[in-house]
């Protein structure tokens, strides 16, 4: 019995090693899905986007883009402007 427990807890800490690496994957997904969704709306694809944003010097990551396309559209389209602009 010893042995079967313990080979289940080694696999456990395998698949928790695996799924952490597999949340960030998903959640970095999510966030480009929700930036491209906000970009299209501004006549731009998200590669585009992502290209305007570094040519001005805009330092801000995928998370904080996300979240500003989902909760605070002004502060987005402000954003996608200064790139245009730059």
């Amino acid at each position: 019995m010893w042995t079967v427990a313990k080979n289940t807890w080694e696999k456990g800490l395998t698949y928790a090693y695996r799924d952490r690496k597999n949340k960030k994957r998903n959640f970095r997904a999510l966030w480009i899905q929700r930036i491209n969704a906000a970009a299209r709306l501004e006549d731009l694809s998200y590669s585009k986007l992502m290209g305007l944003i570094h040519k001005a010097g805009i330092e801000i990551n995928r998370k904080v883009l996300a979240d500003l396309a989902m909760n605070n559209p002004e502060a987005f389209k402000a954003i996608v402007e200064k790139a245009k602009k730059a």
